[in-house]
C-alpha cells in the first residue's frame, strides 16, 4: 500500500512539473515580440528598404527622378519602391505615407507637403517609429516636420533668377502680376520671396500678388479679375506652373500674348509647349534625376552611419533659366 501511495505521488509531481514547464514556455513566447517587416525582410536580403512617395506619379519630372533613384539604389545596395498618386490626390498621398510607416520601411523619401496632416505623419508617426524622412522637390519647415534634410531646387534662388530675367526683358518699370495659390506651400513662398527681393529696389516696378484656389475655375476667375482691374499690367509670373496655361488662355481671349512678359517655373510638357510657341518668355528648369540620385545616396549613408548629421538646410540640385529662343 505504501509503495502505491509513493508511486501516485511521484506521478502527480511529474504531471505538475510538466504543466509548470508548459506555462513557463507559453509566458516566454508571449514576451517575445513578433518580428517586424524589416526583420522578416532581412531573412531574405540585407538590403535597406526605401520608399519614394510623390503626388504626381508618372509625370516626366518624376520618371526622371525615378531613373536617378533606381540607379543610386542599385549602386548603394538598397531596395527602392516608388509609390504615389496620379492626380495630386492629397488624401491618397497622405495614406501612402501612413502605409509606409506602418510597413516599417527603413527610410521614406517624400515630396514635401506643407500641411498639418503631413507634419503629423512625419513628426509624430515616422519619427516616433524611428523612420527617417527626407523631403524632395518641395520642402517643408524642418522644425515642424523633423525631416532629416531636403534634396531639390533652391526655390528662393529660382525666384531670383526668373525676376532678373524679367527685369532684363521688361526694364525697370511696369506692373507685374504674381499668380500663386491661396494654399501657398513652402516652395511657393520661397519663389515669391526671391522674386520680391530682386524687384524691390526698382521703384518703377509695381508688384500685384494674386492668389486663387487650385481648381481651374478659381484660377480663371482670379485672372479675369486682375485683367479687369489692372488692364495696364505688363508682366505675369505663374509662381505655380499649373497657373501658366490658364493665364495665357485667359489673356488670349482678350488680346494677343506678345505684348506681355510671361514667366513660369518647371519644364513640364505643357509649359515646354507654351515656351516653344513663344507664349512663355522663359521658365526655370530643375534637375529631377540628380534629386533622385542624391536623395537615395544620402538616405543610405545616414542609415549606415556614414553621414551624420545631414545638412538641415538641405542639398540643392541644379536649376537654370530656359528662354523661349533656346527651347526651339
Amino acid at each position: 500500500m505504501r509503495n502505491i501511495v509513493i508511486a501516485l505521488l511521484s506521478i502527480g509531481c511529474l504531471v505538475m512539473l510538466y504543466f509548470t514547464l508548459q506555462a513557463a514556455s507559453n509566458l516566454a513566447a508571449s514576451d517575445t515580440p513578433e518580428p517586424s517587416i524589416r526583420t522578416t525582410a532581412m531573412a531574405d536580403s540585407d538590403k535597406l528598404r526605401l520608399v519614394v512617395i510623390t503626388q504626381e506619379l508618372d509625370t516626366p519630372f518624376w520618371l526622371k527622378f525615378k531613373q536617378g533613384a533606381d540607379a543610386s539604389a542599385a549602386a548603394n545596395g538598397a531596395s527602392l519602391e516608388m509609390w504615389g498618386t496620379y492626380s495630386s490626390d492629397r488624401i491618397e498621398f497622405l495614406k501612402q505615407i501612413e502605409i509606409a510607416i506602418a510597413s516599417k520601411v527603413d527610410g521614406i523619401i517624400v515630396q514635401g507637403l506643407d500641411t498639418p496632416e503631413f507634419t503629423n505623419l512625419t513628426k509624430i508617426k515616422a519619427a516616433g517609429s524611428g523612420i527617417p524622412v527626407i523631403t524632395v522637390a518641395n520642402d517643408v519647415p524642418m522644425q515642424d516636420s523633423l525631416r532629416r534634410t531636403y534634396v531639390g531646387s533652391d526655390h528662393f534662388e529660382a525666384g531670383k533668377l526668373i525676376a532678373r530675367q524679367l527685369v532684363q526683358k521688361m526694364g525697370t518699370s511696369g506692373k507685374v502680376v504674381l499668380m500663386t495659390s491661396d494654399e501657398e506651400e513652402d516652395y511657393q513662398r520661397q519663389r515669391l520671396k526671391g522674386i520680391l527681393q530682386v524687384l524691390a529696389p526698382f521703384p518703377g516696378i509695381e508688384t500685384i500678388i494674386v492668389t486663387s484656389g487650385d481648381s481651374r475655375e478659381a484660377i480663371v476667375t482670379a485672372i479675369d479679375n486682375v485683367l479687369n482691374k489692372q488692364p495696364d499690367a505688363k508682366a505675369f509670373v505663374a509662381v505655380s506652373a499649373a497657373d501658366a496655361a490658364v493665364t495665357i488662355q485667359q489673356i488670349e481671349k482678350r488680346s494677343r500674348v506678345e505684348p506681355y512678359y510671361i514667366y513660369s517655373f518647371d519644364d513640364n510638357p505643357e509649359t515646354m509647349t507654351l515656351l516653344k510657341l513663344n507664349k512663355l518668355d522663359a521658365l526655370i528648369t530643375q534637375s529631377p534625376q540628380a534629386m533622385g540620385e542624391l536623395s537615395v545616396k544620402l538616405m543610405v549613408d545616414w542609415l549606415n552611419g556614414k553621414t551624420v548629421p545631414l545638412r538641415p538646410d538641405g542639398y540643392f540640385t541644379g536649376i537654370r533659366v530656359l528662354k523661349a529662343e533656346d527651347a526651339k
